[in-house]
């Protein structure tokens, strides 16, 4: 139909796709010979129990939601392909990397990270950035955002740094106070923040901003040699950010907007690129450099530790059923392959656990046994059973015991881990003070231009000054151990403001 996109097509473009009608049936394939009415006891009666076509359809429609993620329930996804494009073969032995213009599927779904299923997509929030290859030895998840650090470096902090992204629980709503109060006392966040309440906290959609797996990781070669990593997507698109005033204009006429805007560009062909690029640091590097390599709250500048490119990503399918292959998908930082193994990096051992845990809970013991989800370019061997929603043969006859003397899939050498020291005495040891702010002062100081800091203080004045007195004084200060100057224009703004809301009160 003349002058609407895609996505507004859709069931238009599925009814020529289709042709002909298909035959009704119930969820166990026998057919349906009325849709539009009960059985019931004459036209006036009860319906009958009997009615078992009626029964199958409202009982599965009480039960075809499935809880919505804690973090990161709004997002949108795609599939595509990743292309080697240089080689790196002499720091990963991954088969994903073994050759130049290697192609392997992949998934990815982007998000917000802080608001539920129903909120808005332009939201000031980070935005998730979850890829999915499927590679020839597993799946390969590298999950991470749109920034390449994080509000925390401790995972002990997480579940109280998300409560104060969420609501009230008493009033439900939003609540000023939380968020400044939890940001104020953990200066750790400061770097982060400024991500935040910058340009890059409003980007124009998913195809026009990068991705970082944030964390470090181990690469690992064929002779057994690592090196420490981060890794790097690069949008082809270029950078577009939305002003604050767009953004909230498009809140209230398009909350759905970055969903639209990748489903229409997929659907024109038009496929969003991003070029993935990394890092790499030496064990002894790490040893001696200035800050923890290890922590998320630091990048890596890449004076110092240059982007080796590696390949691009394509994206150039759209879901074909959002729930099966968007909602259902479950990313995990735990689903790693031979030659990529984690870091000490505190919140990604933390996620190790958290991520597979909670798609437990979601989806069920057998998630990754949902299509979207199966390594289905690698056969699953393993010594699991049953459990509820078991979609495959179960491993037919296999023993579901290790050892054993019958033809049980046996041990790789290839997926054996790396050996490493460590040493240190057992203890929680308080990482609040491990230089909280001069990587912050390198952002507002050579990274961002005078415009960019004047948006960035209206932006967090805008929001701060809904904030109790004491935790906007708390918070201030912060901002001023990055740089005096910033301090001061954020306290001019929060002043100003109670100037006119008390000249306001007085009229």
């Amino acid at each position: 139909m003349a002058g609407r996109d895609p996505a507004t097509n859709q069931l238009h473009s599925y009814k020529e796709k289709q042709g002909s009608t298909s035959k009704l049936t119930t969820g166990h394939g026998a057919p349906i010979g009325d849709k539009l009415n009960t059985l019931t006891v004459g036209p006036r009666g009860p319906v009958l129990l009997q009615d078992v076509s009626f029964i199958d359809e409202l009982a599965h429609f009480d039960r075809e939601r499935i809880p919505e993620r804690v973090v990161h329930a709004k997002g949108a996804g795609a599939f595509g392909y990743f292309e080697v494009t240089h080689d790196i073969t002499k720091y990963c032995k991954a088969d994903i990397f073994s050759a130049i213009g290697k192609r392997t599927p992949l998934a990815v779904r982007f998000s917000t990270v802080g608001g539920e299923s129903g909120s808005a997509d332009t939201a000031r929030d980070p935005r998730g950035y979850a890829v999915k290859f499927y590679t020839e030895e597993g799946v390969w998840d590298l999950v991470g955002n749109n920034t390449p650090i994080f509000f925390i470096r401790d995972p002990m902090f997480f579940a109280s740094f998300i409560h104060t992204q969420k609501r009230n629980p008493s009033t439900h709503l939003k609540d000023p106070d939380m968020f400044w109060d939890f940001i104020s006392l953990r200066p750790e966040t400061t770097h982060q923040v400024m991500f935040l309440f910058s340009d890059r906290g409003t980007p124009d959609g998913y195809r026009f901003m990068n991705g970082y797996g944030s964390h470090t990781f181990k690469l690992v070669n064929a002779k057994n040699e690592a090196v420490y990593c981060k890794f790097h997507y690069k949008t082809a698109q270029g950078i577009k950010n939305l002003s604050s005033q767009r953004a909230a204009e498009l809140s209230a006429q398009d909350p759905d907007y970055s969903i639209r805007d990748l489903y229409n560009a997929i659907a024109k062909g038009d496929y969003p690129k991003y070029n993935m690029s990394i890092q790499v640091m030496t064990f002894e590097q790490a040893e001696k450099w200035k800050w923890n390599p290890f922590d998320l709250t630091k990048v890596w500048p890449h004076t110092e530790f240059p982007l080796i490119p590696v390949g691009q990503l394509v994206l150039d399918r759209n879901p074909s059923n959002y729930f099966a292959e968007v909602e259902q998908i479950a990313f995990s930082p735990s689903h790693l392959v031979p030659g990529i193994e984690p870091s000490p990096d505190k919140m990604l051992q933390g996620r190790l656990f958290a991520y597979a845990d909670t798609h437990r809970h979601r989806l069920g013991a057998n998630y990754l046994q949902i299509p979207v989800n199966c390594p289905y370019r690698s056969r699953v061997a393993n010594y699991q059973r049953d459990g509820p929603q078991c979609y495959t043969d179960n491993q037919a006859g296999a023993p579901n015991y290790f050892p054993n003397s019958f033809s049980g899939p046996q041990e790789c050498p290839r997926g054996k881990d790396t050996s490493f020291k460590t040493v240190g005495d057992v203890g929680r040891y308080n990482s609040g003070d491990e230089d909280n702010f001069s990587q912050a002062t390198d952002f507002w100081n050579k990274v961002l231009n005078a415009d960019e800091r004047t948006r960035l203080v209206n932006n967090i004045v805008d929001h701060l000054k809904d904030a109790a007195d004491f935790i906007q004084d708390r918070a201030i200060k912060n901002f001023a151990q990055v740089d005096a100057t910033f301090g001061k224009r954020l306290r001019e703004g929060v002043d100003k403001h109670k100037s006119s809301s008390r000249r306001s009160a007085n009229l």
